[in-house]
């Protein structure tokens, strides 16, 4: 009686074990996508910030994946992009995914992309809400010890949706490249910008031997920030 009921469980072990590697057999995801959000009226990368991936969008632009080809219900995944608004995942399943990038822009038409082959590429074409220019380059003032930077702001689209006045103006500064609204050491509002013309900014006065990043941020109402391309400044000792 012993025996048999030894060779049962033997056999029950083995049926679960088999079971179970039909499931763990799946080959690991080895497809990449990568892309860039840009401008559609310049065609320049949108610029952006350190990006929230989960949860609530805070910051940043991402893309959107839903993996329509496991189940119409599958729950998105969210792929930061860079600071210039490029983007990469090296680790995708080769499946259909429909894709959509999430920023401070028009939400656009979403696109039904089939991943497979190794490398896939696509690009977002957007209306950013705000189109932020340097005017010349940032100069550093020895006398006042502050950074003084021109700059514009004009509106990137003409969605009625998206006309609301200029929340906010922030020029943020930073000890490495990564700065903006989620990252930076000092920062200064200038009084509310006008849309089209030129505007100037003075920094708050900065410590000296150093190299200093900065761009300008600015968002319409209390949406997400458009920026400036990111510069750097080296202030002498």
């Amino acid at each position: 009686m012993k025996r048999i009921t030894y060779y049962i469980a033997m056999c029950l072990a083995l049926f679960t074990a088999s079971s179970c590697s039909k499931f763990d057999n799946y080959d690991a995801p080895d497809q990449t996508v990568k892309g860039v959000v840009t401008d559609a009226g310049t065609g320049k990368p949108i610029q952006t910030e350190v990006t929230t991936t989960d949860g609530a969008m805070t910051a940043g632009t991402r893309i959107r994946l839903v993996e329509t080809s496991y189940s119409a219900t599958a729950t998105p995944q969210f792929l930061a992009s860079r600071q210039d608004g490029s983007f990469t995942n090296t680790k995708l399943f080769a499946a259909t995914y429909t894709m959509t990038p999430e920023g401070a822009f028009v939400p656009p038409t979403p696109k039904v992309v089939e991943v497979k082959g190794g490398t896939t590429e696509v690009n977002f074409s957007v209306e950013p809400f705000l189109r932020i220019e340097w005017v010349g380059e940032p100069t550093y003032d020895a006398a006042t010890g502050k950074v003084n930077a021109q700059y514009t702001i004009v509106r990137g689209t003409a969605n009625a949706s998206y006309q609301d006045a200029i929340g906010d103006c922030v020029l943020y500064l930073n000890n490495t490249q990564y700065v903006g609204n989620t990252n930076f050491t000092l920062f200064t509002r200038p009084a509310t910008p006008a849309l089209t013309v030129i505007n100037s900014v003075a920094s708050p006065v900065l410590p000296k031997g150093r190299e200093i990043f900065l761009r300008v941020g600015a968002r319409i109402g209390s949406r997400l920030y458009n920026y400036s391309t990111i510069k750097s400044v080296t202030i002498p000792n």
